[in-house]
């Protein structure tokens, strides 16, 4: 199961919203996460098409030669319990594509739209 760190940092004024960042090593250390994370990316997009409302900005995290590696959101929820439902039920934790979560504050002060 994923292990999820916490850090409060106190740089926002809602507390709800939050970077996860979240990666497996598997994926670049020639683990087949790689395969599963594609297996399951399915879902995973479906999931996040269900939530848009709480997504600010989210992105696979690349090494320096271009290869998946992890995964950034940056997402606002009304209440920590819907952001901890949202991870509970995340196809990527069920599935142990993420093995590493970390949840942090931000204070987003500027999310422009690439959908325009």
């Amino acid at each position: 199961m994923s292990s999820i760190e916490i850090k409060k940092i106190g740089i926002t004024k809602l507390d709800t919203e939050a970077v996860v960042n979240a990666a497996n090593t598997g994926l670049w250390e020639g683990g087949g996460k790689l395969d599963k994370r594609m297996e399951v990316r399915p879902r995973h997009l479906e999931g996040m098409k269900k939530l848009s409302e709480h997504i600010i900005s989210a992105g696979g995290l690349l090494d320096d030669n271009g290869k998946m590696k992890g995964s950034a959101l940056i997402m606002d929820f009304e209440s920590r319990k819907e952001l901890d439902d949202y991870i509970a039920n995340e196809p990527y934790v069920v599935e142990e594509v993420w093995e590493k979560i970390e949840i942090e504050p931000i204070n987003v002060v500027i999310a422009n739209s690439l959908d325009k």
